[in-house]
């Protein structure tokens, strides 16, 4: 990918979970207390999504925490894993996710070169802090949005709209990070520059847009900005 594609940006737009931080090292912690750990992280992290995109379509907003804790119930009955004190461990867990290796490096590195860096993310603001902090990523942000703001998940474009009013900066001179390919679709149909974090080998969605860049994981991000 050419770094053309990336020529005019002054700021960088993460989204949070599956791009930043690993949403499956929450079950990680306590697969042995799991029947099928893998199975259940896949399934609440689905039905996480999915509950994003229904309530919305419903007009039923509930936070992220909440969206999660529901979530989390479905897998758990689904393989009849239901259990109080897992429940609480898991949600616990939850605001306590890793980052992925390579993150605090590029994080820093586009800092210094004077780029702007901000999350923008369906996370409650809880929830975000919290996973910032645990990661010792405090510094790098110049924000940290949630939809909570607006009630309305991603990839509605008012979402988006909500970095460009904080950043002050047109769509097209924000680079949009996202591990989630529909996220990224949403992105690129805003305006953003998107580079798709392929970090599972996925395939592209079917919704008429195209990623500016495919990266493996984060590791190439700076390479693709211009000279600050």
């Amino acid at each position: 990918m050419s770094t053309k594609s990336f020529e005019g940006i002054r700021a960088c737009v993460f989204d949070a979970y599956g791009t930043l931080f690993d949403v499956h090292s929450a079950v990680g912690r306590h697969a042995d207390r799991l029947p099928d750990a893998s199975a259940v992280s896949l399934l609440w992290r689905t039905k996480q999504l999915e509950y994003t995109w229904l309530r919305s379509l419903m007009d039923r907003y509930v936070d992220f925490w909440q969206i999660t804790q529901d979530a989390l119930d479905f897998a758990l009955d689904t393989y009849r894993a239901a259990d109080a004190a897992l429940k609480d461990d898991l949600m616990q867990a939850y605001l306590e996710l890793s980052c992925y290796p390579e993150v605090p490096a590029v994080l820093n590195e586009i800092k210094d070169r004077g780029f702007r860096c901000t999350v923008l993310s369906n996370g409650s603001p809880r929830m975000l802090g919290s996973a910032v902090k645990n990661s010792g990523l405090q510094d790098v942000f110049d924000a940290v949005i949630s939809i909570d703001a607006i009630g309305i998940y991603k990839p509605d474009p008012r979402v988006y709209q909500m970095a460009v009013d904080q950043l002050g900066v047109s769509p097209s001179e924000i680079a949009f990070q996202s591990s989630n390919a529909w996220d990224a679709a949403g992105a690129g149909a805003f305006g953003f520059k998107v580079a798709w974090i392929n970090r599972f080998g996925q395939q592209p969605e079917r919704l008429g847009t195209v990623a500016d860049a495919e990266l493996k994981d984060l590791t190439a991000l700076p390479g693709l900005l211009p000279d600050s």
